[in-house]
C-alpha cells in the first residue's frame, strides 16, 4: 500500500506540464503555401515599421527640446530614460499584439536567435528580416516625410559615442544589449516557463528598457 502511495507520489511530481517543440525544418517549403505565413510577415513588416516611426520621432524630439540654438535645455523633453521607456513601451504593446500571430520577433536579432536554435525555418527566418528592414525603412521614410526639417537637422535621430567612450566599447555595448535582449526573449518563450505565466511582453519590455538605458549612456543623442 505504502508503495502504491509512493508510486503515485512520484508519477505526479514528475509529470510534465510543458511539450518541448520539435526543431523545425531547415527549409519548409510548405510554409510558403499557407496564408497563416504571409500573415506573419505582414504583422512583422508593421510592428517593425511602428517601432521604428515612434522611436525615432521620440529621439528628434528629445534632440529639438534640448537643441540649445532653439532656446532648449538640458533638462527638457523626456530624458534618455524617457526615450528608454519609449522604446520597451512599444516593444511591450508590439509583442502582446504580434506574439500569437508572427511570434513577435521584430528584430532581426530575434529571429537570427531562433533560427540558430532551430524555433524557425531557414525560409521564415530570412523572410522574417526582410520584412522587419522594409518595414524600419518605411517607419523612418515616414519619419522624414513628416518631419523633414527636424529629420535633417537631427541627423535622422542617429546617435554617437560619448566623449571618453571607444568604437570598441560601442562594439561591446551592441553586443551585450543584445544578448540580452535575445537571451531574454528565449527565457521568456521557454515552454518550462511559459507552462506557468504568460508574462512574455513584459520580460522583454523591462529587458530592452534595461538595455537601452545603459546603451544612452555609452552613446550620446546630442546634434551632430
Amino acid at each position: 500500500m505504502a508503495k502504491d502511495v509512493e508510486s503515485s507520489e512520484h508519477s505526479q511530481f514528475s509529470a510534465k506540464d510543458y511539450h518541448d517543440p520539435p526543431p523545425a525544418s531547415l527549409i519548409d517549403p510548405d510554409e510558403l503555401s499557407k496564408w497563416s505565413f504571409y500573415r506573419a510577415l505582414i504583422a512583422e513588416f508593421i510592428a517593425t515599421l511602428l517601432f521604428l516611426y515612434i522611436t525615432v520621432l521620440t529621439v528628434i524630439g528629445y534632440k529639438r527640446q534640448t537643441d540649445s540654438s532653439h532656446n532648449g535645455t538640458d533638462c527638457g523633453g523626456v530624458g534618455l530614460l524617457g526615450i528608454a521607456w519609449a522604446f520597451g513601451g512599444m516593444i511591450f504593446i508590439l509583442v502582446y499584439c504580434t506574439a500569437g500571430i508572427s511570434g513577435g520577433h521584430i528584430n532581426p536579432a530575434v529571429t537570427f536567435g531562433l533560427f540558430l536554435a532551430r524555433k524557425v525555418s531557414l525560409i521564415r527566418a530570412v523572410m522574417y528580416i526582410i520584412a522587419q528592414c522594409l518595414g524600419a525603412i518605411c517607419g523612418v521614410g515616414l519619419v522624414k516625410g513628416f518631419q523633414k526639417s527636424y529629420y535633417v537637422r537631427y541627423g535622422g535621430g542617429a546617435n554617437e559615442l560619448a566623449d571618453g567612450y571607444s568604437k570598441g566599447v560601442g562594439l561591446a555595448a551592441e553586443i551585450i544589449g543584445t544578448f540580452v535582449l535575445v537571451y531574454t526573449v528565449f527565457s521568456a518563450t521557454d515552454p518550462k516557463r511559459n507552462a506557468r505565466d504568460s508574462h512574455v511582453p513584459v520580460r522583454i519590455t523591462f529587458a530592452d528598457i534595461y538595455s537601452n538605458t545603459v546603451y544612452f549612456k555609452i552613446f550620446w543623442l546630442g546634434e551632430r
